[in-house]
Order: C-alpha cells, then sequence, then structure tokens
C-alpha cells in the first residue's frame, strides 16, 4: 500500500456524453445546462482485486482515489443456506456491510456507509484548506465521523436532532469533527438545507452526496464484492433506498462489470424498496413519473416521523435527474416496494433466526422486499439473486462496550437566519 498511486480516471456527464478532468471536488459538469449526474471512467477496464489488507482499497483500481486511508473494511459476501432455505431461493447470496467477525466483516459504524466515506475522503483534499460539509439522517455521519477522526480530516456534520441516538462511537473522535443540529421536529430535508446555508461560506465544501462520485463508486463496491464472489454479476439486486444512490452505484457498477467482459451481460434487476408511510419514490415509479409528486413539509416531517428506517426519509432523493434513480430502474427494469414498520420488523426477527446476525431496519425492508418478490413469482427460484445488508452486526458490536455519543455543538431552530448560522458555524473552526 505504500507504493499507491493515484487512480487514474476522468468524467464524463451522462446527459451529454462530455468527458472532462477531475479536480478532486467536482459534483457536475460546469458546461451541462441540465440536471445530470456525472460518472467515472477508469483507465483500467478489467478491475485487479487486491486482497483484505487493502481493507475497501482493494477495488481501488474503480474508486476515484489519491490516497488510502487507514481503518476501512471491505463488504463481505457470501452464499446463504439458512435464509435461502427459509424462503426457496437456490442461489441467494447476502452482501453484508457490518460488523461480524465471524465471517470477516469488520466496520465497526455497523454501516456500508463506511464504503462512501472512504471512498470520498480518500478523494477529497483537504490541504486545499475548505472543511468537508455532510448532511446525514444518522448512518452516513457516524461512518464520515469516525473516518475523519482517525484521519485527521475537518469535518462538519449537519444531522437533525431527532437523530442524534445515531452519532454512537467506542471512544470520543478527534476535535477536527463538528457537528451542528437543527432542532427537534426536523427531518433529514432540514439538514441538507442547513448545510446549504453553511456552504455559503467559503471556508466550507459540499461533500455532495449522491452527485460526488467517489461517494457512488465507494457504494459500488458492494456489487464488486458480489460479483467477484458469485463469479458472475447477479440477475436481482435488492436494497431499501432514501435517496436511490445506492441502488444507481449498483447499476453503473453492473455496466463497468459487463464492460470488463468477465462477469457476463448486464442483466442486474434493481428491486428497491422504500418504508411506508414515506414512499415518495414508490409513488412516482408506480406512476411511471420521472418527477416526484408534491410532498408537503408538514406530511413529509410526519411520516418521516412514524417509519421505523429513518435513514429512508430523504425528500429530495436523486430520482429525476439524468442517470438517477428513474433511469436507473427503467434501463434494469426494476421493481419497487413497499415495507411497513410490522412487516419489516419481521423480517428483521427472520434474518436473525436463519443467518444468526442482527440487522438495521433499512436492511430489513430489504429483507421483506425480498420476501415480497419471491412470494409473488416475480424472482425464480433458481435466479441469482444480492441481497445488499447495508448494516448489521449493531447489537454485536455494542455488546458489553460502553458507548460514547457525538452532541451538537449547536442546536439552530428552523428559523435561524443565515447570516447566525454562518457566522456561529464558522467560529467553530475559529
Amino acid at each position: 500500500m505504500d507504493n499507491f498511486t493515484p487512480t487514474q480516471y476522468q468524467l464524463r456527464c451522462v446527459a451529454t456524453d462530455h468527458l472532462f478532468e477531475d479536480d478532486g471536488l467536482a459534483l457536475e459538469d460546469p458546461q451541462c445546462k441540465c440536471a445530470s449526474l456525472i460518472r467515472t471512467e477508469y483507465a483500467k477496464k478489467q478491475i485487479e482485486v487486491r486482497d483484505n489488507s487493502y481493507g475497501l482499497y482493494k477495488y481501488c483500481d474503480w474508486l476515484p482515489v489519491r490516497r488510502m486511508l487507514k481503518g476501512s473494511a471491505a463488504p463481505v459476501t457470501y452464499k446463504s443456506k439458512g435464509l435461502a432455505e427459509a424462503i426457496g431461493l437456490e442461489n441467494l447470496y447476502i452482501t453484508f456491510s457490518g460488523y461480524w467477525p465471524a465471517i470477516g466483516a469488520a466496520m465497526t459504524t455497523c454501516s456500508f456507509k463506511e464504503t462512501e466515506a472512504y471512498s470520498v475522503c480518500g478523494r477529497f483534499d483537504e490541504s486545499k484548506g475548505r472543511i468537508l460539509v455532510v448532511a446525514s439522517a444518522g448512518n452516513t455521519a457516524r461512518a464520515f465521523a469516525k473516518v475523519c477522526s482517525e484521519n485527521n480530516i475537518p469535518l462538519l456534520l449537519c444531522v437533525p436532532e431527532d437523530n442524534l441516538d445515531a452519532l454512537w462511537f467506542e471512544a470520543p473522535l478527534n476535535d477536527c469533527v463538528k457537528l451542528i443540529s437543527v432542532q427537534k421536529g426536523a427531518d433529514y430535508f432540514d439538514a441538507i438545507h442547513l448545510s446549504n446555508t453553511v456552504l455559503k461560506s467559503h471556508r466550507f465544501v459540499a461533500e455532495g452526496g449522491a452527485k460526488n462520485i467517489a461517494r457512488r463508486d465507494g457504494m459500488g463496491t458492494t456489487v464488486l464484492s458480489a460479483a467477484t464472489f458469485i463469479g458472475r454479476i447477479p440477475d436481482y439486486y435488492f436494497q431499501a433506498v432514501g435517496s436511490g444512490t445506492g441502488a444507481i452505484a449498483a447499476w453503473e457498477t453492473a455496466q463497468r462489470l459487463a464492460a470488463d467482459g468477465r462477469f457476463g451481460e448486464n442483466h442486474m434487476h434493481l428491486m428497491v424498496s422504500q418504508n411506508a408511510p414515506f414512499v415518495p419514490m414508490y409513488d412516482a415509479w408506480r406512476a411511471r413519473s420521472r418527477e416526484l409528486f408534491a410532498y408537503d413539509d408538514h406530511h413529509a416531517r410526519r411520516d418521516a416521523a412514524i417509519i421505523d428506517a429513518k435513514v429512508l426519509s430523504n425528500r429530495k432523493p436523486p430520482y429525476s435527474l439524468a442517470g438517477g434513480l428513474f433511469d436507473a430502474l427503467t434501463a434494469t427494469d426494476g421493481d419497487f416496494f413497499v415495507s411497513t414498520n410490522a412487516a419489516l420488523r419481521k423480517a428483521s426477527r427472520l434474518f436473525q433466526q436463519t443467518e444468526g446476525i442482527d440487522i438495521h431496519h433499512a436492511a430489513a425492508v430489504a429483507v421483506d422486499s425480498l420476501l415480497q418478490a419471491v412470494k409473488t413469482g416475480k424472482v425464480a427460484k433458481d435466479a441469482t439473486v444480492m441481497l445488499n445488508i447495508t448494516g448489521g452486526g449493531e447489537q454485536l458490536f455494542k455488546k458489553n462496550k460502553q458507548m460514547w455519543y457525538l452532541k451538537p455543538a449547536i442546536v439552530f431552530p428552523l428559523t435561524a437566519k443565515e447570516s447566525d448560522i454562518i457566522a456561529r458555524t464558522e467560529a467553530l473552526f475559529a
């Protein structure tokens, strides 16, 4: 790893096909006049997977990184026996991102958000003096806090006050990590709005969410894990979605694997799901509408408060833009499911009973969508299925440990003035 050289790649605009160079911060093509994602085009067309000592960076050929950071772990794929037998699938493969030493899974934040954080921060150049800003409903903040704390990267987190219980750690964090929150009753969209206000200061730079190529390519390592373990691209990919970024990443990665030539053709159907009653993307997809329907603030906050899987409550997901989830579902002939709280809790218990590990609520939504797909005959018994378990092992990791919780330096009311938000936040990094 000491001899690592930055990965060679260029960026391409999905809408216009324009190819351009990355400045290390690009989130879009400045020449593009419409809403569009950009994608990474790697110089190396056939991936060479390194050994496990590289952690997540075993996939560095297809990660847009200029350096490797310490502490990373890769997703782990295995062939299911217990769950597969319980639901009648012959070729069910589980890709697990979390903490489960028995299978070699070592993500201590217990979430696949670590795949994003190590990739984004491996691309980010903090020597330019800008402070990275991340808005999150919980798991993403925990992952970025861990990575930045351990690697001394200045970070500002924006998290709703109602979600602070997700910011647990086994030890106090480096002071380079700061947290600001929006008052109780606010949701993830309010945290995004807070971060956008802060970003009006030149001292801060947006991580970018779905628009960040490093975030999506980091998440795509789940599909790399599955395909390299199975030896082929799966037929079906199951994941719960809040923004849909992980599913978009899966689609993009499957296309790279098809172009590699060693993993079969790309016919991987995206099978995604949301937690009712917060289902804006499901509603739009069922109507085959590229545009999301109106979802007023009051009802969105109410619905976000009801669902168990809080991380799935993104009001402004990358659904409609070029290369977004609508395009991904259309291109893959995908499908969309909905799970109630009761259904996901039942699915969570089934997974723990059959596979032997606890999983996060969002992962349980994905399990329930798989159960629905099998029951309704949408997935053949002999199909090669990838189930993306995006978080798990938290109960196991926390067992007999005293957790430390990150507290906000400032809690802003929804009515806070922009000038006050900017001035007080800049002072945190004085």
